[in-house]
C-alpha cells in the first residue's frame, strides 16, 4: 500500500476526522467517557482481543481482554463510588507495570475521576508534594512501595495490592481484593466535557517545585493522531512502549493511546536490561517498539546478545531526547527496522514527528514535522518568527493549533506564553520544508536517560539536608545517558567534604526525591557563582561541568 504524503494529509486534516470515530460527543453535550473510548467501544467489535499482555516480576505471564478490562474497570469504579470518590476527584497510583495499574487507570476514568500517576522511583517528599497539591482522594500502592508513605504528611485514603497475610496489610485503609473484586461489574460511565480533565500530571521546572498539568478530554484527538500516524500503529501490531506509565510518554502512549485505537499494549514489570528486553520482544513477538534513545543505546552496547533471540520488529519510535544517527543506522542494520524520532512535552503531548504512516522527507538529527493540528514556529529573542536556516525557540502558534490542549499550569504562577505563542523552552533550527532540528534547551532543564529533571527539585532536596547551606544543579554531558545530574554544594564548616558525605547526600536525594534524579556527581565548593543581585548563574557551572570532561572522556 502506498503511503499518503504528509503534505496531502495536512491539507485535508481536521480534528473532526478523529472525533467522528468516538462513541461520545467530545465537542458538545452530553460529553465523553475516556474508558468507553479506550475499552467499551472495542468490546462491541472484538471482546476477546487482548487489551494488555504482561509479564510480572516473578516471570509469570498473562493477558487481559477488552471484555475483562471493561468488567474489572466497572468493579473499580464501583469501589470508588463506595468511598465517595467520583467526577473530578484525583486517584493516584504508585504501582509498577502490572494489570492492577491498568484496571485502576480505566476504572478511575470510567467513574469520571482524574488519574494521577506516581513514578515508583519517587521518594516520600516527591510523593507528598504531588498528593497534597492535587488533593488526591486515594493512593493505591503495593508492599514494596508502602514504606515510603510512612513519612507522607496529610496522606489520603490508602489501598494496598496485597494479600491479607502481608505485614503491612492491616495498616492500609483498603485491600484491593476485598474492596474491588467483591463489587458489581456494571457501572454507568460518567461523561465529561472536552475541557474537563482526565489526567493529573506534574512536570519538572527550572525554578520552584514541579508544576501541575491537567490533561483535558480533548487531548484524545492528539493522542489518536500520534498513535496512528507517527507510531504507525496497526490493528495486528504487538506494540510495546518501554516508557513507564508513571510519566507522560508512558501514560499517554503506552496506556491511553494504544487502547484508544483498540490495539494490544504490553507491560513488563522487570527493570530495563538488554537481555530482558531482547527476551520480552521475542516472547511477545513485538512488532512495534517505542523507547528512549538510552534504551536503544543499551541494546546497541549489548549487540552480541541479539543473536540469541528471534525478533521481528516492523517499526520503532524514539522520544525523550534527540535520537543519535548511529542508533538509527544500527537499528536498520541489525533489525532491518526504521526508527523514527519524535518530540513532545508533558504539557503538549507529541507535537513534532518523523512519521511511520506518512511519506515525507527525512533529515539527519531532525525532530520532524508538526503534528496535524499544530502550527510550530521558531522565535528569535524579540519573539519574531525566524527564516529558514535560522535558530530560534520552538513555539506553538496556539491560535492556529486546534489540537493544542495545554490549559496552563496548576499550583504555579508561571505562564509559558507570549501572545498567541506557547513557548517550549527548546531551541531549534527552522528547516525550509517546515520541519525543525533540535539544538538544545534555552533553560536549565536536565535530560538524563530520557527523563526531564528540574534542577530546582534536586537543589531544594539537597538543602533539606542539615549539612548543605547552598546547592546548584546542572547537566554534565554523558555519552551513555545524554547527561547526568551534577551538584555543586556549599556545606557547613563543621562537616567534612569527603566521599562519605557525597554518598550520604546522594542517598538522601534518592530517598526524598527519586532514584532517577539524584546527583551522580557532587562537588563541594566554597561559593556559587551569582549575579550582583544574588541570582544563581547556572550557565557558568554548566560550562565548568563541560570543561571537566576535557582530557578524561564522557562521564
Amino acid at each position: 500500500m502506498t503511503e499518503q504524503t504528509y503534505q496531502d494529509y495536512i491539507a485535508k486534516f481536521t480534528p473532526q476526522m478523529i472525533e467522528s470515530q468516538f462513541s461520545g460527543q467530545l465537542s458538545e453535550a452530553p460529553g465523553i467517557n475516556v474508558c468507553v473510548e479506550s475499552c467499551d467501544r472495542h468490546v462491541q467489535q472484538n471482546p476477546d482481543k487482548a487489551a494488555l499482555r504482561y509479564q510480572r516480576i516473578d516471570g509469570s505471564k498473562g493477558e487481559l481482554s477488552f471484555a475483562e478490562l471493561q468488567r474489572r474497570s466497572a468493579q473499580f469504579a464501583n469501589m470508588l463510588k463506595s468511598q465517595g470518590i467520583g467526577k473530578g476527584d484525583r486517584v493516584a497510583c504508585l504501582l509498577p507495570r502490572t494489570p492492577e495499574l491498568l484496571i485502576a487507570v480505566l476504572g478511575t476514568l470510567r467513574a469520571g475521576g482524574v488519574y494521577q500517576p506516581l513514578f515508583t522511583a519517587f521518594g516520600s517528599g516527591a510523593i507528598e508534594y504531588r498528593l497534597n497539591c492535587a488533593g488526591s482522594k486515594l493512593i493505591i500502592t503495593n508492599p514494596e512501595q508502602w514504606p515510603k508513605l510512612a513519612d507522607v504528611k496529610n496522606l489520603p485514603k490508602t489501598m494496598l495490592v496485597a494479600d491479607s497475610s502481608e505485614a503491612c496489610a492491616s495498616e492500609s485503609d483498603l485491600l484491593w481484593q476485598q474492596a474491588v473484586d467483591s463489587q458489581d461489574d456494571q457501572f454507568e460511565p460518567v461523561l465529561i466535557g472536552q475541557d474537563e480533565p482526565f489526567l493529573q500530571m506534574f512536570t519538572s521546572g527550572t525554578t520552584g517545585k514541579s508544576k501541575g498539568v491537567v490533561v483535558p478530554a480533548k487531548a484524545l484527538v492528539s493522542f489518536w493522531t500520534y498513535m496512528e500516524l507517527a507510531i504507525g500503529l496497526r490493528d495486528e501490531d504487538n506494540y510495546w512502549n518501554v516508557a513507564d506509565p508513571g510519566w507522560a510518554y508512558g501514560l499517554y502512549y503506552a496506556v491511553v493511546g494504544p487502547l484508544l485505537l483498540g490495539c494490544t499494549t504490553h507491560f513488563n514489570e522487570h527493570g530495563f536490561t538488554a537481555d530482558n528486553t531482547y527476551a520480552f520482544m521475542q516472547e511477545f513477538e513485538i512488532t512495534n517498539l517505542a523507547a528512549a534513545p538510552t534504551a536503544y543505546r543499551l541494546l546497541m552496547a549489548n549487540e552480541a546478545q541479539r543473536a540469541d533471540y528471534n525478533i521481528n520488529l516492523r517499526v520503532a519510535s524514539s522520544a525523550g531526547e534527540p535520537l543519535n544517527p548511529e542508533v538509527a543506522n544500527w537499528m536498520d542494520r541489525v533489525f532491518s527496522c526504521p526508527v523514527r524520532d519524535h518530540y513532545g512535552q508533558t504539557e503538549t503531548g507529541m507535537t513534532a514527528c518523523n512519521y511511520h504512516a506518512l511519506d515525507h522527507e527525512e533529515h539527519v538529527a531532525c525532530m520532524g514535522f508538526p503534528m496535524p493540528g499544530y502550527r510550530l514556529v521558531a522565535l528569535d529573542d524579540e519573539f519574531n518568527e525566524v527564516e529558514p536556516g535560522q535558530t530560534g525557540q520552538l513555539a506553538v502558534d496556539v491560535s492556529q493549533s486546534p489540537q493544542f490542549f495545554f490549559m496552563g499550569y496548576s499550583f504555579s504562577d508561571k505562564k509559558p506564553y507570549h501572545g498567541n505563542y506557547y513557548l517550549t523552552g527548546d531551541m531549534v533550527i527552522r528547516n525550509a520544508d517546515g520541519s525543525h532540528s533540535y539544538t538544545g534547551r534555552d533553560d536549565d532543564i536536565i535530560t538524563s536517560a530520557g527523563y526531564r529533571i528540574g534542577p530546582a527539585d534536586v537543589e531544594s532536596t539537597l538543602l533539606e539536608h542539615p549539612a548543605v547551606i547552598e546547592s546548584a544543579v546542572v547537566a554534565k554531558p554523558c555519552e551513555k545517558r545524554g547527561s547526568i545530574v551534577k551538584a555543586y554544594a556549599v556545606i557547613r564548616e563543621q562537616d567534612e567534604p569527603n566521599d562519605a558525605l557525597v554518598e550520604e547526600l546522594q542517598q538522601y536525594v534518592r530517598n526524598r526525591l527519586s532514584t532517577h534524579s539524584f546527583p551522580r556527581e557532587i562537588e563541594f565548593v566554597t561559593e556559587l557563582p551569582k549575579t550582583p543581585s544574588g541570582k544563581l548563574q547556572r550557565f557558568l557551572l554548566r560550562q565548568r561541568a563541560v570543561d571537566e570532561l576535557d582530557g578524561q572522556g564522557a562521564a
